[in-house]
């Protein structure tokens, strides 16, 4: 069991695509040069008084807003995911009409027990800011940051992580399909296995 995390890598992005409502990811395409990524959660508290007392509490799960900073977007991902457009003579256009895509983002943290791996399922990124400066007697390298809102699936899931016990086979196929987990099939008793 994983007691700290001290590195970020291995992110990758799978478009997402809606036919008549059945929802399918693309192979995932890794984001070379993977920095960092900030998550805050996104839900509210719900508290409900009666009897002189709190009645109910809950906590909303909305998924999260957050960032994730790169060394540079790549190209395909401003075709695939940000809705840039490629002409005839290998130049993106940037449209305002444009239409970004939804994406499930994979990646994992460091751990000092090896790798402990995500994928996301409902992701939106906005344009990345730009900047740059000139270069002086020493280079800078200047990173491009992503705006994620990250929600739930139609599903209602937000998340899936990998754990200490997580099968070879599963750790290493990570990156190969968006992990679906298996359908749990029913006993002859009607109990779920």
């Amino acid at each position: 069991m994983p007691k700290v995390k001290f590195g970020f890598k291995n992110a990758y992005y799978s478009k997402i695509t809606n036919t008549a409502g059945v929802i399918s990811y693309a192979t995932p395409v890794k984001l070379e040069g993977a920095v960092s990524m900030t998550l805050s959660p996104v839900g509210e508290d719900v508290e409900f008084y009666a009897d002189d007392s709190l009645y109910f509490s809950d906590i909303t799960n909305n998924g999260y807003d957050g960032t994730l900073e790169l060394a540079l977007i790549s190209e395909g991902f401003a075709k695939d995911i940000l809705g840039e457009t490629e002409d005839t003579n290998k130049v993106l256009t940037e449209n305002a009409v444009g239409v970004s895509n939804p994406f499930a983002l994979l990646c994992e943290f460091t751990t000092d027990d090896g790798a402990k791996k995500f994928v996301f399922y409902h992701c939106t990124a906005s344009r990345p800011e730009l900047s740059a400066s000139t270069k002086s007697s020493s280079k800078e390298v200047k990173t491009e940051t992503l705006n994620l809102k990250i929600r739930p699936n139609a599903d209602a899931v937000v998340k899936r992580s990998t754990t200490s016990t997580t099968p070879a086979n599963v750790l290493s196929g990570w990156y190969s399909s968006v992990y679906i987990p298996p359908v749990e099939q029913e006993d002859d008793d009607g109990e779920s296995d």
